[in-house]
């Protein structure tokens, strides 16, 4: 599955909201300036990043496995939370 996400926030503050929430959850398996990959026995997701229209980065998640998936709950949960980090005043209120 794939899932994008434009935000106010750096690429490089994106970045590191991912090292951040997937690293605690898999393992890293590539480490790129504007691309983290990580892996783990529920599957692979990778978040790739690009400064778009001025002062706006596009987040892109993509994971290996099937839409309804824990990989995906998880990709689904990061961009939920990176949105917070953007907008404090954002309720993060999803299942996942």
């Amino acid at each position: 599955m794939k899932y994008f996400h434009r935000t106010h926030l750096s690429p490089d503050e994106a970045v590191a909201s991912a090292a951040k929430f997937f690293g605690g959850l898999l393992g890293p398996t590539e480490e790129l300036p504007r691309r983290r990959s990580f892996a783990g026995p529920i599957g692979q997701v990778t978040v790739t990043v690009a400064a778009e229209g001025g002062h706006y980065t596009l987040v892109t998640v993509r994971t290996d496995q099937p839409g309804e998936s824990e990989i995906d709950r998880l990709a689904k949960r990061f961009l939920t939370l990176l949105h917070t980090d953007a907008e404090p005043g954002h309720r993060p209120i999803g299942a996942y």
